[in-house]
């Protein structure tokens, strides 16, 4: 059977021209840090995507560090709230604020509530029905107390793309440092750091037709920073530990495709992505889409279908040799609704029955009419099964 591939924003297959480069450098197995000419082979590599992964977001080589995910690059930068700054002091007792917004990454979440618990005044700013944080909440969030805004770029269930350049004006204006996790923007969507003047960004590889187990932090020259994993001198002393030579090859390839793809690419799936709504929208009544066109990234569609769990779609869909998603891989475990859609305060009705659609490089026109020939005959079986929507089991 065909499979159909349609959860790019969970992860991306490895593009074929990373693969290559991985396999070209897989005989390079010096230590980078060592002196001799196998470790400068190594080291060589690893400069080499060091200046590739800065040129596609306009940043300096320096300015770049390589970690093993974007979950560590997130919680390497919120740990420096409680590292105060430059003095490093983790057990310092520090009156300052995190502020975020409520629909960001699980690790992001997470390591806020840790931070809570460790005293740290955590603020979330909700969003609005179209899943934008709501910037007057986030102005009035934010004072001299602040010490860091994080506010993801562009959601990964619903796509929405925040406002970023309003939400690091009003965290620069009272002194804090700004983060945005871009795990779902680079390489879909052009950035320059210098004219964004953000202070930290998230790379991850895994997103973009890359490698696993690895991705990169933006540090803007300047910024206080204290490391989250401590030891040796690597990384220019920002992250301990021999670096993933293969995975940051990998990387550098990887970004360096996106820089001369997706341009094309965005165009191509804007309009697969409206066949995909309007199809839906045409064949099934009693649905909400949770991604608004207007602020959406063009990869990706979230619609929630009345009377159906989002679980048994997925399912009734893999069968048919389609892969989606009901939202966020790293909350794929739970049973409750999207905390997501939740925020944005969509009907309880429709809440346990969302899918999400992420295309990718390798979507096609065919792929797309296939979903939307064998989707609606899936929304009627489950229904006809559904007390809640009036069938019977």
């Amino acid at each position: 059977m065909q499979r159909i591939y349609l959860d790019h924003n969970a992860t991306t297959p490895l593009h074929p021209e990373v693969k290559k480069a991985i396999i070209e450098s897989i005989d390079v197995f010096g230590n980078p840090s060592s002196l001799h000419e196998d470790g400068r082979r190594a080291r060589a590599l690893i400069e080499d995507a060091r200046e590739k992964v800065a040129g596609l977001i306009n940043a300096d080589p320096e300015e770049i560090m390589f970690v093993g995910s974007g979950s560590e690059a997130n919680n390497t930068v919120l740990s420096l709230v409680s590292c105060s700054g430059a003095r490093c002091s983790l057990h310092a007792p520090v009156e300052s604020d995190l502020v975020i917004s409520a629909i960001e990454h699980p690790c992001i979440l997470e390591t806020s509530k840790c931070l809570k618990n460790r005293g740290t005044t955590v603020k979330r700013i909700g969003v609005d029905k179209r899943g934008l944080v709501r910037m007057d909440d986030l102005e009035q969030a934010v004072s001299e107390n602040t010490s860091l805004v994080s506010i993801m770029m562009v959601n990964n269930e619903t796509g929405a793309i925040q406002d970023v350049q309003r939400a690091l004006e009003i965290a620069h204006a009272s002194g804090a440092m700004f983060h945005t996790d871009a795990v779902q923007a680079v390489g879909k969507l052009p950035l320059d750091v210098k004219k964004l003047d953000v202070d930290f960004l998230t790379i991850s590889a895994h997103k973009i037709y890359g490698p696993k187990g690895v991705g990169a932090l933006y540090v803007k020259k300047g910024t206080p920073f204290c490391p989250l994993i401590r030891g040796g001198h690597q990384e220019m002393g920002r992250r301990a530990g021999t670096e993933n030579t293969l995975g940051i090859v990998g990387l550098g390839r990887a970004v360096e495709l996106r820089a001369l793809e997706m341009e094309a690419e965005a165009e191509r799936l804007t309009g697969l992505n409206r066949l995909l709504r309007e199809g839906i929208e045409s064949r099934i009544e009693n649905i909400h889409f949770n991604s608004d066109p207007a602020c959406c990234i063009h990869s990706t569609l979230n619609v929630s279908f009345e009377g159906v769990e989002g679980e048994a779609l997925l399912l009734y869909l893999d069968y048919e040799g389609v892969e989606v998603s009901t939202g966020s891989a790293c909350a794929s475990g739970s049973l409750d609704p999207s905390y997501v859609l939740l925020e944005m305060d969509l009907p309880i009705e429709f809440t346990h029955g969302s899918l999400r659609f992420s295309m990718g490089r390798s979507t096609t026109r065919e792929e797309v009419d296939y979903v939307l020939d064998v989707l609606p005959g899936i929304v009627r079986k489950l229904r006809r099964m559904s007390t809640v929507y009036g069938g019977e089991r």
